[in-house]
């Protein structure tokens, strides 16, 4: 019995797992708009059956390595290069603000941690007071640690 639950289960993964062999059509509308799908499309729409290599792949990180256009623009490497670091300048502007206006921010929460006003008793009320400050410190951290990522990523 248990052998025969083992099989079952292999072959239901195995059958699960087969690739989908669905026909992908590309349709544009009056428009112009381009819509990709899977059923069979009306006789009176314009749509066209794609082939197995004119597929995008959907798979996140992974993309089509489909030739671009022969009429597709291309930018030569000197002007990429100056794209380029004008984009790491841009970066390292951004950088340098948010750096400054996370010090700001920890300034400003240090200052209200340092006020205990005569209304505040109960603990809850002076952390419902310092909670904004303490979100912007974090708002500020976050962004520094994307920016740094982004810079990083440059070439």
């Amino acid at each position: 019995m248990n052998i025969n639950r083992k099989m079952f289960s292999v072959w239901a993964v195995a059958w699960i797992a087969l690739p989908v062999w669905a026909d992908v059509y590309k349709c544009v509308d009056e428009d112009g708009h381009v819509t990709y799908t899977n059923t069979k499309p009306s006789p009176k729409a314009k749509c066209s059956a794609l082939s197995r290599d004119q597929r995008v792949s959907t798979v996140p990180g992974r993309s089509a390595n489909v030739p671009s256009p022969a009429g597709f623009p291309k930018v030569n490497s000197d002007v990429q290069k100056v794209r380029d670091n004008d984009r790491r300048r841009i970066l390292e502007q951004e950088l340098a603000t948010e750096q400054s206006n996370l010090e700001q921010a920890k300034k400003e929460l240090a200052d209200q941690e340092a006020i205990r006003t005569g209304d505040e008793r109960n603990y809850q009320r002076v952390l419902d007071r310092l909670q904004p400050y303490k979100d912007k410190v974090a708002l500020h951290e976050r962004n520094l640690e994307a920016l740094k990522k982004e810079i990083g990523n440059l070439r």
